[in-house]
């Protein structure tokens, strides 16, 4: 028997009082936060005196065509189907709408006053709309999640895939869903507990083996009870994650990317790397000082510390930290852990009595991989990538483990936006592995951004 948990009931909830659906509910909110992106915009150029009062007044007038066209860029139908939102991942969206919005509004001001935004105007209207999109987005969404229950969820699983989509939930607190069931869809037909779904929003099938028949029942059952479903496909072996989704007329092919990192993505991150490396040494050499004058403070010994670590291809370099432990902190390190005897070829130690007192805040902060910027001018790292890891550990990795070293290790990646320390080696490998089989531009982007949340909370850094 499924129960509802603590938010059951279709009638609960500030939402369901207001008359509407938590999915219509975001949809509205996210709305009024474009609108107010395109005012918040408006306004400052108005305060840039990059145009007179008469043009931003016609830029107001432009409100419904820039909500027209979220909804033709797909920014308000996403939410209704992913288990997991997150403003962030529609940042490719988000700059094609407020391109083709500034435009669009371009050419509106030309037709019905003879004169449309300057290069200049534009460029800064196309800047101003898409940060304040994203940065309205994200409260949106934040707001939403106080104000509506999380989502019932109902696993339907058995083995490892059932036991993923639990731990998913566990390490990314920003999926607004509780798991209220789970059962095991072999051993009673779906559409004899169909009654106990009446309190269910979405089911997530996850098993070792998953047939036709079974979605062909599950499909009828959640159109007639509103239930989202969501299908874990159990061969991510076979399929890996170097994979799309096409279609000739209603074939579904499923199609892998089997080359190579092309030759100008490697061009543009490096060139991404050189400028963005350079430009944060300049303007955080304030902070440098800073974080170096309080480790003088705290404790004695340099303030700088360097280990060698195994960058692309296993090749070592030493890398460079801001020092968080006691000056003998290597020489220490044998009492606290034997490499020999490690189940895997990793370990962090969450309360390592070696970190001294400003050490806890820098490591909670990361800000002690400030200096890692000098290893990504110098070519030994990226700004995303695998987390660097020790030579002596890497000697250990068995050669399937080995296909992280394939690109540069990085000063953020998918291991810090997926939970950091909390990550176990299959968890923490899986994620690499998906970013160097997807590498791009567009994603390294998109890992910056989502750093920024778990800086913030400082959650699984130790």
């Amino acid at each position: 028997m499924f129960t509802a948990g603590r938010n059951a009931g279709a009638a609960s909830g500030w939402a369901w009082i207001a008359g509407t659906t938590p999915e219509s509910l975001l949809r509205r909110m996210l709305a009024v936060g474009d609108l107010l992106a395109v005012v918040v915009a408006t306004m400052l150029l108005a305060v840039l005196g990059a145009h007179e009062m008469a043009t931003e007044a016609w830029l107001l007038l432009a409100l419904p065509a820039w909500i027209v066209l979220a909804k033709l860029h797909g920014l308000y139908d996403r939410d209704r189907r992913a288990l997991r939102h997150l403003s962030v991942d529609e940042l490719p969206a988000l700059f094609a709408w407020t391109m083709s919005g500034t435009v669009v509004t371009t050419l509106a001001l030309d037709a019905l006053i003879g004169r449309g935004l300057p290069l200049r105007s534009a460029l800064l209207v196309w800047f101003l709309v898409a940060a304040s999109a994203l940065a309205l987005r994200g409260a949106s969404r934040w707001i939403w999640r106080k104000l509506t229950p999380r989502e019932r969820v109902v696993v339907l699983g058995d083995g490892p895939l059932a036991a993923a989509v639990q731990r998913k939930l566990v390490l990314f607190p920003d999926i607004h869903a509780e798991i209220v069931g789970v059962r095991n869809p072999w051993e009673s037909d779906p559409t004899q507990y169909e009654a106990e779904l009446t309190n269910v929003d979405r089911i997530v099938l996850a098993s070792s083996r998953i047939e036709e028949s079974l979605i062909a029942t599950l499909l009828p059952v959640c159109r007639r009870q509103r239930i989202k479903l969501t299908v874990v496909p159990p061969t991510r072996g076979m399929f890996g994650t170097a994979v799309q989704l096409s279609h000739v007329a209603d074939l579904p092919l499923v199609e892998f990317d089997t080359g190579d990192v092309s030759a100008s993505t490697l061009l543009l991150k490096r060139t991404f790397d050189i400028l963005g490396s350079a430009a944060a040494l300049v303007v955080l050499a304030p902070l440098f000082l800073a974080i170096a004058i309080a480790i003088r403070l705290d404790t004695r010994g340099p303030v700088i510390f360097a280990q060698t670590r195994a960058g692309r291809a296993g090749v070592p370099f030493r890398m460079y930290k801001f020092r968080t432990m006691v000056a003998d902190a290597e020489d220490l390190l044998a009492d606290l852990v034997s490499f020999d005897h490690l189940r895997e070829p990793v370990f962090k130690l969450r309360h390592d009595p070696r970190v001294t007192h400003i050490g806890r805040l820098l490591r909670r902060t990361s800000l002690d991989e400030l200096p890692q910027l000098v290893n990504i001018l110098k070519g030994e790292m990226s700004i995303v990538g695998p987390r660097p890891e020790q030579v002596d550990l890497v000697e250990r990795y068995s050669e399937e483990e080995r296909f992280r070293l394939a690109v540069k290790p990085g000063l953020t990646g998918p291991m810090q936006v997926s939970g950091r320390g909390y990550l176990t080696l299959e968890e923490r490998l899986a994620v690499e592995r998906e970013y160097i089989e997807n590498l791009s531009i567009g994603r390294d982007l998109m890992i910056i951004a989502r750093t920024v949340s778990p800086l913030v909370s400082g959650r699984g850094a130790f």
